[in-house]
């Protein structure tokens, strides 16, 4: 049954990247477009999935305490899983290839991508969309650290404002105390509705993009790097078996152990790219790393759900 719900998902999440790819290839879209569309995507539609999210849930000390955990046990999950690859290719490291998998293994697409396949895979459990987002917040913790630090090798680059003063964090200010005072039930439901309409959009969105850079990149050329498969190894097999193998035994229900599992299966997330474009280390291989294991995804998600 999980097997079914996630491929019929992953498929259906895939299938929005063909009308980017499609438009991109008849000369009506470009590159050159995305930088008005990702601001969109980032700054409008992704606090209001935050914001809805939160919106779906009735106030729980229970949820509340799950949520942290989960927040929790995701930072650690990925900072451990960083310091295993790092402990491997320590001696490789001055090669700015092999701090690209030190990242690209761990972080991954768990709002846009991550969110509606946990929340298809478990329903009735309205609070796996809020660990969505609790992960996005763990992983922006590392993202401008550790990831900054691996891309560039300089200590001044790396800043906690950015990990912090974000929109995901934004949405999350304004989300959590309307989640406290229980909001959901004496807001306006044409708001709660278009609140939720503009979150939704964010899947569609994200992969819209991604299919016009797909189109952009000679297929020969995205899977031309050895180095390739053995990031969409890690990111995609390796990295969430290693993580439900260290949430298994403890006291924790199903849908929160079925959750840690999913979200980190996810494939890249393109703050990779960005972060590697701001900073013109590995760009091509960044752009690999998201497209590769957003395709390839279809087969790992749905055979990793047998675990459940």
């Amino acid at each position: 049954m999980h097997f079914e719900i996630a491929l019929s998902n992953v498929l259906l999440t895939l299938f929005y990247i063909v009308p980017g790819y499609i438009i991109c290839k008849m000369k009506k879209a470009s590159v050159d477009h995305l930088s008005t569309i990702s601001s969109i995507l980032i700054y409008g539609c992704s606090p209001c999935l935050v914001i809805s999210s939160f919106l779906k849930l009735d106030f729980s000390v229970s949820d509340l305490y799950k949520m942290g955990w989960f927040f929790l046990l995701t930072l650690i999950l990925q900072a451990a899983f960083m310091g295993v690859l790092f402990l491997l290719f320590r001696r490789r490291f001055s090669d700015s290839k092999y701090r690209m998998l030190t990242i690209a293994s761990v972080l991954g697409n768990v709002g846009f991508f991550g969110l509606p396949i946990v929340k298809a895979l478990v329903p009735g459990h309205p609070e796996v969309m809020c660990y969505s987002i609790v992960t996005v917040i763990s992983m922006n913790l590392l993202v401008f650290s550790v990831g900054v630090f691996c891309l560039t090798q300089r200590k001044e680059f790396m800043t906690i404002r950015a990990a912090i003063f974000n929109p995901t964090m934004f949405g999350l200010v304004i989300a959590f105390p309307l989640y406290l005072i229980g909001a959901k039930n004496f807001l306006p439901t044409v708001l709660l509705n278009g609140l939720d309409l503009l979150g939704t959009m964010t899947t569609p969105l994200c992969m819209l993009i991604l299919g016009v850079r797909l189109a952009t990149v000679p297929f020969k050329k995205l899977f031309a790097r050895p180095l390739i498969y053995l990031i969409c190894l890690c990111k995609l097999v390796l990295f969430p078996l290693f993580s439900y193998a260290a949430v298994y035994f403890l006291p924790f229900d199903p849908a929160f152990k079925a959750s840690i599992l999913i979200l980190c299966a996810t494939p890249c997330a393109s703050i990779i790219l960005n972060l590697a474009e701001m900073h013109k280390s590995e760009t091509e291989l960044a752009a690999n790393c998201v497209l590769v294991t957003t395709l390839l995804c279809f087969l790992t998600i749905p055979v990793l759900t047998l675990l459940l």
